[in-house]
């Protein structure tokens, strides 16, 4: 493989205005706005030449959201940092932060849409 294996990533939601909030206050960020066809579609800041998936979150008519089984991990400097924001911001905490080894640190979330998200740091 000469790429990473994902290219890209889409969390369906049913409210965009909350969702947009609740990511942009989680994780301090501006999202963009994606003029799409038939669907509200909001990315996460892209860097070109980066390590990392872009992505987006999107409200498509017909498309549910929450209880998927697709998880999506964000890179955080300190992931108990973006978890502390998470209820504040309408989500909820399923669980806290927690050591996965010689591997970081993960958070596991909602955001209010009911999407499981993973929040992922090396401390």
């Amino acid at each position: 493989m000469s790429n990473n294996p994902v290219g890209w990533f889409e969390i369906y939601v049913q409210d965009i205005r909350r969702a947009k909030s609740f990511y942009e206050s989680v994780f301090k960020v501006q999202l963009q706005d994606l003029q799409m066809p038939d669907m509200e579609m909001h990315a996460f800041p892209m860097v070109d030449e980066a390590m990392g998936a872009p992505g987006a979150i999107v409200k498509m008519e017909g498309i549910p959201s929450g209880g998927n089984s697709t998880r999506v991990y964000f890179s955080c400097e300190d992931c108990a940092d973006e978890e502390s924001r998470v209820s504040d911001s309408g989500g909820s905490v399923v669980k806290e932060k927690f050591s996965i080894g010689e591997y970081g640190f993960v958070s596991l979330v909602t955001d209010p849409d009911g999407n499981m998200i993973g929040l992922h740091s090396l401390k």
